[in-house]
């Protein structure tokens, strides 16, 4: 399974949808919707550009969420994503002072 095909299973059953549920919500035709789905997750094909977009919006999660190696920087996407305005800028101003302070 790759990468994307693994972050994209998981998002999908934390929202608990269904692969037909979520190709359709994300714009696909319902008549292939599942199997789409199913090969995304399989990692059988990759979805296009637009459609990651449409995915990404349906399960509120930034697009490079899909793409990370490691679950850490993973979840660090998800969470950060979820924050607004002056939060974002707490979180950036913390990693930064962690990061390049010492």
């Amino acid at each position: 399974m790759s990468t994307f095909g693994m972050r994209l299973k998981e998002a999908r059953k934390a929202q608990g949808l269904s692969q037909e549920r979520l190709g359709i919500d994300a714009g696909i035709d319902p008549a292939s919707a599942s199997a789409r789905m199913s090969q995304y997750e399989k990692g059988v094909h990759l979805p296009g550009e637009s459609i990651v977009l449409q995915i990404a919006a349906v399960l509120n999660l930034p697009t490079a969420y899909f793409y990370c190696e490691d679950d850490e920087t993973a979840h660090l996407l998800q969470c950060f994503h979820c924050l607004k305005g002056d939060d974002r800028k707490r979180v950036l101003d913390l990693a930064e002072s962690l990061a390049f302070n010492h």
